[in-house]
Formats: C-alpha cells, structure tokens, sequence
C-alpha cells in the first residue's frame, strides 16, 4: 500500500509542511495565521498538511490543522487520506481525534487500500480496534482479495488476528489466487498464527489455484514448527492436484528434519510425483536417504539409481535425525 513523499511547491508551503513534519506547532501556528499557506495547500501528488501531521504522529499539530478548517477527508492522488496515514503508522491518538471530527473508513487507495487494511498490515492492533469501534468494515479487501486478516496473517500479528477473528473475520477468505491467510502464515513460518487459525476452523488443506497447500509450502521451506501444527490436524500428505506431496517437496529442499516429520506421520515414500519421480529420486543426500530407506523396509521405493529398499537394513528409529 501506500507510503508518503514530501515534494513540496513554493517556499512557504515547503516551510508549512516541514513544520508539519517535525512537529514544529509553532511554526505551523505562524505560517497558517499569516494568511499567506492554505490549510489544505498541496504538494504535486495531493498531499496536504495534515497527511504529513498525521503520517508523522504529530496530534497538536494535527488538532491545530483540523481547528484552522483542514478538510480531514481529502485524498492523494493515491487515494490516501489522513485517517489511512495515522492508522498505518500506529498513530492511535491522531485516529481517535480524526474520528472526533467525522474522519471517514470509505475511502480506498488506488490498490483497494483501507485504514484498516494499513493498520492490519503493520501490527496496530490499538489503532484496529479503534477502526472497528468505528465502523471500519471487517471485510475490506484489496483489489488482490487480501482482507486484514491475511495482511495481519502474513506479517505474524497475533494479537491483530485474534481481535480480528473475534469481529467476524472470515478465516479462510482467500485472495484472488486463492491464496488463504493460513497459507500466508505458513509460508512465512508464524506457527502460532497458524496453531491459531487451525483451532479457529482454518482448512488445512486449501489450496492456492497452482494447487500448493500450506503443508507444502511450509515442507518447501523446512518451517518444522508449523509442520508439527499442521500436522495435528491430519492434513493431506498424498500427492497433490498440483502433481506433488509434501515429502517430494521437504526431499527435493534438503530439509532432513522435515523429512523425518514427514514420514513419521505417515507420508509414503513410494508415491510418485507428476513427473513420475519418488522423492528418493530428487536427492543425492545420505541422510535423507537413509531416513526413506529406513522408512518402508522391503517396499521398492527407489528408483534403479538406488539400491532396492528390500537390500537395506531396517532402522525402526528412522524418524530420529540421522
């Protein structure tokens, strides 16, 4: 979403919205009582005095503004206003005083962006719940189909997703590729945003629409501890729609440990993938192979690179690291 530029017009307007910046009240106070800056001047791309005071966090300059006649609703070209500033910024106290004076949560950015959707994104669970109080709607979503609770999910906040789960928030609302908020949080390995939306009804096999789930994912990138969440939930461990499985994917990454999780809870090594390879077949490490060899003694589950499984000695501890 959107951030803010300081591109500034004349020398009065420069020294304006520098004082709106830094907090200088004083300077403000002087500028705007001359006559001579108008309270809702803009740069070249629409920003206006009170964005840059509310981006900054500066509530006296803000107040000062508002009381001058600022129009708090005014939008950038981007379509940003001062409300959506203070709230991706985590600026609680400017939020409460915008709504004070009829601040509206309507507006959106160019790329469907809301106040509440920037407060989400960033972790401001304060300036959430404010939001909501407010009538923020709990179903925003960018143009993409992200709502809060993925942006929320995708950067780890679990106290944004618990209070948003707790207003409504639907859980397994995907984006337009089909992309869930428990996929997004285990893609970037927050196990205990995922251990909490599996217990709030996440579905632990959604897909995105190139058909890789979360379990997937999370093997690819050798997050074992949200493995071991996901695990608890008995998730798919066959092959895919997308013509793979978990254990092809944690194989062909290297990760040792993911591979033992793996087969420990029951995932087969003798399953072939689309290309009609066996996840011994994507690897030349030892361990790992050791850890399938040992996983199905006497169950062909080598190609004819490999010696046969039925060569091989058992090892009923194949789960452990080796």
């Amino acid at each position: 979403m959107c951030r803010m530029s300081f591109k500034k017009e004349t020398p009065l307007a420069n020294a304006a919205f520098w004082a709106a910046r830094r907090g200088n009240l004083a300077l403000l106070r002087l500028l705007l009582n001359s006559g001579r800056v108008d309270v809702d001047c803009r740069d070249s791309h629409g920003t206006t005095l009170l964005m840059v005071a509310s981006y900054a966090g500066h509530i006296d300059c803000v107040r000062e503004l508002v009381l001058q006649g600022a129009d708090i609703n005014l939008q950038r070209e981007s379509g940003t206003t001062a409300l959506f500033f203070a709230a991706q910024q985590g600026h609680n106290d400017v939020v409460r005083f915008l709504f004070e004076f009829g601040a509206s949560t309507e507006f959106r950015t160019k790329d469907g962006g809301t106040a509440l959707l920037a407060a989400s994104q960033y972790g401001h669970m304060q300036v959430v719940e404010t939001l909501l109080k407010h009538g923020a709607n709990i179903h925003d979503q960018l143009y993409d189909g992200a709502t809060a609770l993925f942006l929320a999910a995708q950067g780890g906040y679990l106290d944004v997703i618990r209070l948003l789960l707790s207003s409504g928030a639907r859980v397994n609302q995907p984006r337009q590729d089909g992309t869930a908020p428990l996929w997004i949080a285990s893609q970037m390995g927050h196990s205990e945003v995922v251990r909490v939306m599996l217990l709030r009804g996440a579905e632990r096999d959604a897909a995105r629409n190139d058909g890789t789930t979360a379990l997937l994912k999370a093997a690819n990138k050798g997050y074992n501890d949200v493995i071991e969440e996901l695990l608890k939930f008995s998730p798919t461990l066959g092959i895919l729609k997308n013509g793979t499985s978990a254990l092809h994917a944690a194989v062909l990454s290297g990760n040792i440990k993911t591979v033992a999780l793996l087969l420990e809870a029951g995932a087969d090594p003798a399953l072939r993938n689309k290309a009609n390879e066996l996840p011994a077949e994507l690897t030349k490490n030892e361990r790992i192979l050791r850890l399938l060899r040992a996983s199905s003694p006497g169950v062909d589950c080598f190609s004819r690179n490999h010696l046969p499984c039925s060569s091989m000695r058992s090892n009923s501890s194949f789960i452990h690291v080796l």
